[in-house]
């Protein structure tokens, strides 16, 4: 696999998140539940059903264990996560005879907002989240955790260079959006339908300056406060359902 593999890769925290991956057929190891917790019987039902091994163990010991403070009393131990490729992404789409609705993230570095970025995409409909492999973070336990299993259903793709990633799907007939708090036009005066690519950018600065100039279209978020701008995981919901909300329009 294209990523470099830590221990936090190995386990996938929280009671959303473990039910989601055995839900979802990930292949699981061992699945950890706190002693003395008799809430978990639905979680050891699918354990079972997978042929995961249980283990009960003090709540002390999950606790040292665990990579993320709310872990829930449950943790489960399995293979690092899988990325796949932008084309099967597209192919997604095309079997569901959809145009394509890409996620793409310009060096977004906290694991708790690609979390929250991977679940919204996957509540608005979005075929798969793309992120690089240098200055991004990358799939992990923090990640699994925030997005309450949408890892388990969302694909993500990993790329060494955005720029020739967006170039091909340009050219691939996608049209590419780029979040913008400086850009002149509010996401609600723009058409959002078709084949498309959203870019949301790092948590501090935004879209590169190089990205930027490959967009088809930026897009801004009103701010009616003393605020500038909000947070990449929010400013990404906002306009993934906004995109979601003007394609439902069209297939209505």
């Amino acid at each position: 696999m294209d990523y470099q593999i830590n221990k936090e890769d190995y386990q996938i925290e929280g009671r959303n998140a473990v039910t989601e991956a055995l839900a979802s057929g990930r292949e699981i190891d061992k699945v950890y539940i706190a002693q003395g917790d008799k809430s978990f019987g639905q979680i050891i039902h699918l354990a079972k059903e997978a042929g995961a091994v249980i283990s009960v163990l003090p709540r002390a010991r999950l606790a040292e264990m665990a990579f993320t403070p709310k872990y829930q009393g449950v943790i489960a131990s399995c293979s690092p996560m899988g990325y796949v490729s932008i084309e099967k992404m597209l192919q997604a789409a095309k079997d569901k005879g959809e145009d394509p609705f890409l996620v793409a993230l310009d060096e977004i570095v906290d694991p708790h907002n690609l979390g929250a970025i991977i679940r919204s995409a996957n509540a608005a409909g979005a075929h798969g989240v793309i992120i690089t492999k240098h200055r991004c973070v990358g799939l992990n336990a923090t990640v699994a955790k925030t997005s309450s299993g949408a890892v388990e259903y969302t694909p993500v793709a990993k790329v060494v260079n955005l720029m020739q990633t967006l170039d091909k799907l340009k050219d691939a007939g996608l049209w590419i959006y780029g979040a913008a708090s400086t850009a002149a036009s509010p996401y609600t005066e723009v058409s959002m339908t078709g084949p498309i690519c959203l870019v949301i950018g790092n948590e501090g600065h935004g879209i590169s300056k190089n990205i930027v100039k490959l967009c088809d279209f930026l897009v801004s978020i009103p701010m009616h406060g003393e605020i500038e701008s909000l947070n990449a995981s929010v400013a990404g919901a906002i306009l993934m359902y906004e995109i979601a909300r003007q394609r439902n329009k069209i297939i209505k």
